[in-house]
């Protein structure tokens, strides 16, 4: 069989082939040659063992691995995937096959700075990155979170962190009916926001055999376009739902001569599994890690004999990690790559420089807006032709903000996690080939019945007028708690019993808008973005009555930051500032709001609102959360204060009243802070792009100022009140046009390719920090032959 690889002026990999089969071992290959040393690294991550080359900075995140039997899961889904279709699965082998004949010439120069020898790929693999890769998007941790505010403060403190606030980040997409645009035919288009990571996130790449030829972003390590693609009649695009779908529960354990046992709901003590593992450590000595799993799932905190038998890793006095896993709980380094260390006090010689790098992580949406009040499977019956497992009714009236659950007195910390895919042994691959294949919305509707994790809302149009936006993924019915909290593992009432059936919308208006707000997955989720990003959408799209592709960046790239209303109202309602203050407070009532790279003026704002979020983060009424648990160093980030009140800010200023906060007072002091010792610069001088590298480069680069910030359409995020350095931010931008595939537009980060020194490493930066895209090319007359394989 002929399979011919060609490039664009891009070095965007555009593949054709006599059969899915060889295209998939061709995509296999040419992502193996060109993100070798991402599949490596993804590859070791999904099967924990990426200490045994990154050193102990990975350690926590393979820790994290092998409790939560990731790779373990992987293998049994690609085996039901075996029984239950066999087709994809021989799709994914040869997917894997490619990747293992790409491999073998690989000479990424970071595997000789590192000794690494490039493995085997197994056929579940692809399996394991993705799971790997969207294992914390559901945020279970901020569970942990939730218990720590309700026992040191109360319930509605939970509230008052999440309730409507500010989220770190998430993702925009838009769907314009054809009623709405030039053309009369449909436009989607949108940004996902996840890791700016170096190789990046999402591959273009282009996809043609006789079955189907696709356009689109596929995530390396995975065959085939999952999230974002465009068949020529039909296209398609996500963003996170922020449903709820993974639990933890507080387990009772015992050791017995025979092994390890858990208490469950009907009193009954039952075996656990267990064994040991080895994690390898560069340049240390090998770790032991005992893994454990009960009923309800792997335990991934504590153990038998508590915490006291989960090795602690070092923490700063802050409770940030002091090492992290890469990209989970992440940190922002300084070039040199040393910690940064703990946010500086108010009162130090730096207070007002907002750009104080600390440890943190937002690899997931972790602070968004919750409805304590809201019934988890209120007006969606239960598909029980899907029941995920038996056992005792939902017990609706245990009470959801009674803080810690019921844990007799010293029963050591045990948390175990319970996410679908272990469960039912399914991770969605199913869907994959089917969108492939898809030409109209109904298709792409039928292919996302199959999807499984991580849950997502779905947009979709075809060139005969259908569109689609609807939920889709696998999120369990339980009990309102186990949204909520950890739930006690020996209380009946907390098991599932069947799924949620996908919640689905249409448009207003002609238009669909998703930012990861309240919308049709509202049912299913606690907490969401506030809607600052999707109303700005809406208004902009609103103020024109046809739309063309070509308009698109204009909304990508959008910097009004509407939630700098709550701060500068407080400041709006100050007298008696001194006359630097009060100078400073006028010009900020005068600013348009816009975080632009090159704003003073916002530059100001930033530093103003970091010293808010300190001085209230350094309130004695929080003193009890600035130091979390002993809990692993993968969730530390989650507990950490400073962020918390950075993101919840909004409504932290809002609300009516803070636990004896004289907020006045504050935003009093932080304006007077900034006005003796402003920034000297503008916003893009602290604002930089900060790229996730597994490997820092030898020659670090000068990474550009960006626009933007994290409530903008425009999401570039950095932390409040730690740094303004963004490690977030649009992962991918496109335009999908449905009137000709030739007029859409894509871009990414950096480049189409992850070898460093590449002239298409880094070549599309300039046109994604001035917001340009790149022309999707679909006549094979246009493109370049590379080879024939």
């Amino acid at each position: 069989m002929t399979v011919e690889i060609y490039r664009d002026a891009w070095g965007i990999p555009h593949l054709r082939a006599d059969s899915a089969a060889e295209l998939a071992r061709a995509q296999g290959l040419v992502t193996a040659r060109d993100r070798a040393w991402q599949l490596e690294v993804e590859r070791h991550r999904a099967r924990g063992t990426s200490a045994s080359f990154l050193g102990g900075s990975a350690l926590a995140w393979d820790r994290f691995a092998r409790r939560a039997r990731l790779d373990d899961t992987a293998r049994r889904c690609f085996a039901d995937l075996e029984r239950r279709d066999p087709g994809t699965a021989r799709w994914v082998r040869a997917y894997v096959d490619g990747v293992n004949e790409g491999l073998a010439d690989a000479t990424a120069p970071e595997f000789a700075r590192t000794g690494l020898v490039p493995g085997r790929w197994e056929p579940w693999t692809p399996l394991g990155v993705w799971l790997a890769t969207h294992i914390l998007f559901a945020g279970f941790p901020a569970k942990l979170w939730r218990e720590q505010v309700a026992a040191h403060l109360d319930a509605d403190a939970v509230g008052l962190f999440a309730a409507d606030g500010p989220g770190t980040s998430g993702s925009n997409g838009w769907l314009v009916g054809g009623e709405r645009t030039v053309t009369g035919q449909a436009v989607i288009a949108g940004d996902p926001h996840r890791w700016i990571e170096d190789p990046g996130v999402y591959q273009q790449i282009h996809l043609s055999c006789p079955e189907f030829d696709v356009v689109g972003l596929a995530v390396p390590g995975v065959p085939g376009i999952a999230h974002f693609g465009h068949t020529g009649t039909v296209a398609w695009a996500i963003t996170n739902a922020m449903a709820d779908y993974q639990d933890l529960y507080r387990e009772r354990l015992r050791r017995t001569g025979a092994g390890v046992e858990a208490l469950g709901p009907d009193g009954v003590w039952r075996r656990a599994s267990r064994h040991t593992e080895t994690i390898e450590v560069a340049g240390e000595e090998p770790v032991e890690v005992e893994v454990i799993e009960t009923d309800r799932g792997p335990l991934i905190i504590g153990g038998p004999e508590g915490l006291d038998g989960d090795p602690a890793d070092p923490t700063h006095e802050d409770g940030s990690p002091e090492s992290v896993a890469p990209r989970d709980p992440a940190a922002l380094r300084e070039p040199s790559g040393a910690p940064a260390g703990p946010p500086l006090p108010a009162d130090s010689d730096h207070s007002a420089d907002s750009d104080h790098s600390a440890d943190w992580d937002h690899s997931v949406d972790w602070d968004h807006s919750v409805d304590w009040g809201h019934s988890v499977d209120s007006g969606h019956p239960v598909d029980s032709g899907r029941s995920a497992d038996s056992g005792h009714p939902a017990d609706s009236d245990r009470s959801v903000d009674s803080g810690h659950p019921a844990d007799p007195v010293g029963v050591p910390v045990a948390v175990s996690l319970r996410y679908p895919p272990r469960v039912t042994g399914d991770l969605g691959f199913s869907a994959l080939l089917p969108l492939l294949r898809a030409r109209r919305v109904g298709d792409v509707d039928r292919a996302f019945d199959r999807w499984a994790e991580p849950v997502n809302v779905v947009q979709a149009a075809d060139t005969e007028g259908g569109v689609l936006h609807r939920v889709a993924g696998r999120v369990p019915l339980r009990a309102e708690a186990n949204r909520l909290r950890l739930v006690p593992a020996w209380e009946p009432g907390h098991e599932w019993h069947g799924w949620h059936v996908s919640p689905r919308a249409g448009l207003t208006d002609g238009v669909a808008v998703m930012a990861n707000q309240r919308g049709p997955a509202e049912p299913l989720g606690v907490e969401f973005a506030p809607p600052h990003r999707a109303d700005r959408i809406a208004a902009l799209l609103a103020g024109k009555e046809r739309w063309s592709a070509a308009d698109m960046p204009a909304l990508h790239t959008d910097t009004h930051l509407a939630s700098a209303s709550a701060l500068l109202d407080r400041l709006d309602a100050l007298d008696g500032l001194t006359p630097e203050a009060a100078a400073l407070r006028d010009r900020l009532l005068r600013w348009d709001r816009r975080m632009d790279a090159g704003s003073a003026d916002a530059a100001l704002y930033a530093a103003v609102r970091a010293a808010v979020v300190r001085r209230l983060a350094a309130h004695p009424a929080f003193a009890a959360l600035t130091t979390p648990p002993a809990y692993p160093e993968v969730f530390q980030p989650w507990l950490a204060l400073v962020p918390r009140v950075g993101f919840a800010l909004e409504h932290l200023l809002r609300a009516g009243e803070l636990y004896g906060i004289d907020r006045p007072a504050a935003v009093r002091a932080a304006i007077e802070e900034v006005a003796l010792r402003p920034p000297a610069g503008v916003w893009g001088d602290t604002h930089r792009l900060a790229p996730w590298r597994a490997l820092e480069p030898e020659q670090p680069y000068d990474e550009p100022g960006l626009s933007g910030d994290h409530d903008c359409v425009l999401c570039t995020s950095g932390v409040p009140g730690l740094t303004d350095r963004a490690a977030r931010g649009p992962a991918a931008r496109y335009v999908w046009d449905l009137a000709r595939r030739e007029d859409s537009r894509w871009v990414v980060p950096l480049g189409a390719s992850g070898v460093p020194g590449s002239p298409h490493h880094r070549d599309q930066l300039p046109l994604w920090l001035a917001g340009d895209l790149v022309p999707v090319v679909t006549d094979w007359a246009l493109l370049k032959k590379e080879t024939d394989v």
